[in-house]
């Protein structure tokens, strides 16, 4: 209750994949660039949807995930890494 934020009165176009997002009392990850009307808190170098593998999606249903704070060289090199590995 002490973060809950309304949603943004009219949707952005076009939301970059990774972005963290709140809206009310949820928070939630935009795994593919979409439009979106969240209010946009952070962003993650992790790719959380991948078409080609066999599991897509990088987070199943009851996974439990932690939001921490990293540098912005520290989202660069993790990102690289990420997109070659997931």
């Amino acid at each position: 209750e002490e973060i809950a934020t309304p949603r943004k009165e009219s949707p952005r176009s076009s939301i970059p994949k990774g972005s963290v997002g709140i809206a009310g009392m949820q928070t939630g990850v935009y795994p593919i660039e979409t439009p979106g009307g969240w209010q946009l808190i952070g962003r993650t170098p992790l790719t959380l949807f991948n078409p080609k593998k066999d599991s897509p999606s990088l987070l199943q249903a009851g996974d439990r995930i932690r939001f921490v704070s990293i540098s912005e060289t520290e989202y660069e090199a993790q990102n690289e890494v990420d997109e070659d590995e997931y």
